[in-house]
């Protein structure tokens, strides 16, 4: 898991670094990338059987490298940066628009898996 943690966070400052925004209270699109694209690919992840049936898998994928990947940290920062450059409208459009768009992905994502994941995931089954 730690080593799946490391590779996230160095994927998400690899990925601010080539886009960066949000400096100076502008829109902090890459993050907000990095986050939607995380709660999707996290949804994903029951759906494959190989994480189903592999807790360290599911482990170094799930909390590892995608819980690395995605910040809660950096969007709240983002937030804060708003807020003192005065645009609060825009702080609070980032901060909803950021759940909502991670809760759309997922909800995706979830009607695109294939049922018989689904249901051995709700099972706690998993396939092994």
């Amino acid at each position: 898991m730690a080593v799946g943690g490391a590779v996230g966070a160095v994927l998400r400052h690899t990925a601010q670094v080539v886009a960066p925004t949000g400096g100076g209270g502008g829109f902090p699109w890459t993050v907000l990338a990095i986050n939607v694209v995380g709660a999707a690919l996290l949804a994903l992840l029951p759906a494959l059987a190989a994480v189903r049936r592999s807790p360290v898998l599911a482990a170094g994928l799930g909390p590892g490298l995608l819980g690395g990947f995605t910040t809660l940290s950096a969007a709240s920062e983002d937030t804060r940066v708003l807020l003192a450059a005065d645009r609060p409208v825009l702080a609070g459009a980032y901060l909803i628009g950021t759940l909502a768009a991670c809760l759309l992905a997922v909800t995706v994502v979830s009607l695109l898996a294939p049922p018989a994941a689904q249901d051995s995931v709700a099972a706690g089954e998993g396939d092994g």
